[in-house]
């Protein structure tokens, strides 16, 4: 399951100060609270915020989340260069037995030649 995005739930840019995160919370809290608004989105959008809000907030909390982020985001990169390079090898042109064969000969000649 992927990890939220806290920081895009928030609004906020992963460098945010708690200050900048405490401001983003509140006026996103403000707009989304269930008291102010009857809409049933928008409470499944205050549980968001309350979340990321609560994650973001502690600082121990947050270290641990950008670390899994990091993690997250380095193994989806990994994975997209294995793809890559998958695809790239069912392109390349396959060499055949005989060529192998021949190029095995060669090798071997050249091998005996400088013995």
């Amino acid at each position: 399951m992927p990890l939220p995005d806290y920081y895009t739930i928030l609004g906020v840019l992963p460098t945010a100060t708690l200050d900048e995160i405490k401001q983003a919370y509140r006026r996103l809290a403000r707009i989304y609270h269930p008291d102010l608004q009857s809409h049933t989105t928008h409470d499944a959008r205050i549980k968001q915020l309350n979340e990321a809000y609560r994650v973001l907030s502690d600082l121990s909390k947050r270290a641990s989340y950008d670390m899994r982020r990091l993690h997250e985001v380095r193994h989806a990169l990994i994975l997209e260069v294995l793809r890559q390079q998958q695809e790239a090898a069912k392109r390349e042109p396959k060499m055949t037995w005989a060529q192998g064969a021949a190029g095995f000969v060669r090798e071997l000649k050249k091998s005996l030649r400088e013995e």
